[in-house]
């Protein structure tokens, strides 16, 4: 992507933060508590009154956050692996277990305190390593930086980089898809006072996130200038390698493999609670077994964690899928399925349960289509439209796009025909 890749981090921070929490921060806060929803299988339920929503939303849930979290575990366990020469699937496995004891003893509470320490040391990481490795001697500074991108390439120093047409993609998949993930909106069910609190929190994420984005991908523009092939053919080894030949001190090593742990166990613990609580309070207290004890509750809650876990770990040493491609279709598969529903859902009172049916379904059909059956089908080359498609990001954000359209045309066909009510029972008590 060269240098047009900071445009991802700049816009996850604008559409991906500040304006999630304009548009969605009071609205779901106080619908979540007008219908008592705690989850967003919960929510969909409520708002389209079909349990059927929300024992398919919880299963999407569940299944499709594996990927997302196995390819965190994939990244720290090329980190570990080039900083301390530990085998990649050695590292992954003490991450696994770590997760695991994590949650089982803290919960929630633990995982919420944590982010606040660990969110600290990211900000303080990020901005020392784009220090060194701006500084590096493969760098020499921004200016330098800028003028070997552009011998290697003309395009890598560009504002579009040599592939806007991706670029775009990865954009809109990774901010807005934040918009129909439920380990990303579940903050605004929780926000404590109004107005206030959701001021503090847009201005406060929004300059998190410029600060991490920028810097990540910031960052990851100058592998070219460290490696004239890809390590291994591994693109997941590209950072790791950039930090351990950038002639950083141990101390800095150190402070970054810090950072990126503390910014893995933050979503693994976010990952991990929303994936049990879709299986344990969603499914089996809502649906299976209404008169769920308590003690029963967590333990199941528990056993679900572990079993995901696993299944993460699995995934993680077993998949040759590169990182992005995992995040990717787990984002695509639920913010394509999600995104339509639950931000009609809120704003528009004439959404109906056929519209967020028709949506969900499009969007996992497309991931589904885009990721699977297109090269299936166009064998182990495809070219043009159909590789651009079958790429996971780009397919992502079709899904989503194809599910904010779909939905309110839906709508309008069902009322307009009388198949069904203009404002479900939910939204009128």
């Amino acid at each position: 992507m060269g240098l047009s890749a900071v445009w991802i981090g700049i816009f996850n921070a604008l559409i991906g933060t500040y304006l999630a929490w304009a548009v969605l921060g009071k609205k779901a806060r106080d619908m979540t508590r007008r219908l008592e929803a705690k989850t967003m299988p919960e929510f969909f339920e409520k708002r389209y009154n079909s349990k059927n929503m929300k024992m398919f939303s919880a299963l999407m849930i569940f299944i499709f956050l594996v990927p997302y979290s196995a390819s965190v575990y994939k990244g720290l366990g090329y980190l570990f692996e080039s900083v301390f020469n530990i085998p990649f699937i050695y590292c992954t496995l003490g991450m696994a277990l770590l997760t695991g004891l994590y949650i089982m003893l803290g919960g929630y509470v633990a995982s919420a305190l944590n982010d606040f320490i660990q969110g600290i040391i990211m900000l303080a990481g990020a901005v020392i390593m784009v220090v060194y490795v701006v500084n590096s001697p493969q760098v020499g500074g921004i200016t330098n930086a800028y003028r070997s991108l552009a011998q290697i390439e003309s395009a890598k120093a560009s504002l579009v980089g040599p592939n806007p047409a991706s670029l775009l993609g990865l954009i809109i998949l990774t901010s807005l898809g934040t918009w129909g993930l439920p380990q990303m909106v579940h903050k605004f069910y929780a926000i404590k006072d109004g107005k206030g609190a959701i001021r503090r929190g847009r201005i406060i994420s929004t300059i998190f996130a410029l600060v991490i984005g920028v810097s990540a991908y910031g960052t990851g523009t100058f592998g070219p200038l460290f490696f004239n092939t890809v390590p291994d053919g591994n693109f997941d080894k590209i950072v790791p390698m950039m930090l351990t030949q950038s002639a950083a001190p141990d101390l800095f090593l150190g402070l970054i493999t810090v950072l990126v742990l503390s910014a893995s166990m933050s979503t693994l613990a976010s990952l991990v609670l929303v994936s049990g609580s879709a299986i344990t309070i969603d499914l089996g207290k809502g649906v299976i077994y209404k008169n769920m004890s308590k003690k029963f509750e967590v333990n199941l809650m528990r056993i679900i964690c572990v079993l995901f876990v696993a299944a993460s770990f699995i995934i993680s040493v077993s998949n040759p899928s590169a990182i992005v491609t995992l995040m990717s279709l787990s984002w695509g598969a639920l913010a394509g399925s999600f995104i339509a529903p639950f931000l009609y859902g809120l704003w528009n009172k004439k959404a109906t349960a056929a519209g967020a049916w028709a949506s969900m379904i499009t969007g996992l059909s497309v991931m589904v289509i885009c990721v699977v059956l297109l090269p299936l089908l166009s064998g182990s080359n495809p070219g043009g439209v159909v590789r651009f498609l079958s790429a996971a990001p780009n397919a992502g954000s079709l899904a989503m796009i194809l599910s904010l359209i779909v939905m309110p045309v839906t709508d309008r066909v069902a009322v307009a025909k009388g198949v069904i009510e203009a404002v479900p029972a939910a939204e009128t008590k």
